[in-house]
């Protein structure tokens, strides 16, 4: 079983950055691709990023791409986030998934989700 726990979010201007992470149970943490979801206050859950087991492929939403870039340390057991150029509409509750089948993750079918950190994008 795989346990996901999201942090680094929080309130940061427009323009600015911030680093999520996502830190894993278990010793298999390689043998699952990671992905990152955002949801905004009535809106649908969207996906955002994603990236294979070994790391070696990553995928965007298109909009997004320029500014997010998704990364994961096998070592460390850990799934990460870097946004930069925050615009206030990234302001969404981020959560974090894990499947062993990438194209299921990325359709948000995900086997485990993590509770979700807050990120706040002012104005």
């Amino acid at each position: 079983q795989v346990q996901l726990v999201e942090s680094g979010g929080g309130l940061v201007q427009a323009g600015g950055s911030l680093r999520l992470s996502c830190a894993a149970s278990g010793r298999t943490f390689s043998d699952y691709n990671m992905g990152w979801f955002r949801q905004a206050p009535g809106k649908e859950r969207e996906f955002v990023a994603a990236i294979s087991w070994s790391g070696g492929s990553t995928y965007y939403k298109d909009s997004m791409k320029d500014r997010f870039t998704i990364s994961r340390d096998n070592a460390k057991n850990t799934a990460y986030l870097q946004m930069n150029r925050l615009k206030p509409e990234d302001t969404a509750l981020y959560y974090c998934t894990a499947h062993t089948s990438l194209s299921r993750l990325r359709r948000g079918v995900g086997d485990y989700w993590g509770q979700g950190t807050q990120v706040t994008v002012s104005s």
